[in-house]
């Protein structure tokens, strides 16, 4: 499986990226050179949404729409995001 995600980095900007190991990507970007260059000088950063998918053509696919949104349309993904989780927990 692969992985879409958008962190949120300590000054408020957000970052996506793409990846098959969530939990070690997210790591290096707090604590590694092999973090993305970017994320590096806005340490911490935190996870604020991620969507599976099954291969690397679609998780391509989905951060390339997702880099294309502006800000304000990511906060909204995300929050809508959050919604459909707390609801699928709650069924």
């Amino acid at each position: 499986m692969w992985y879409v995600y958008i962190l949120k980095c300590a000054d408020n900007t957000l970052y996506t990226g793409v990846t098959k190991n969530l939990k070690r990507r997210i790591e290096e970007h707090n604590s590694s050179k092999l973090g993305a260059k970017y994320t590096r000088g806005r340490r911490p950063v935190s996870l604020i949404y991620s969507k599976r998918k099954k291969d690397y053509s679609r998780v391509l696919k989905e951060e390339i729409k997702i880099k294309k949104l502006t800000k304000q349309d990511k906060l909204i993904l995300i929050k809508n995001n959050q919604k459909q989780e707390k609801t699928k927990k709650l069924s």
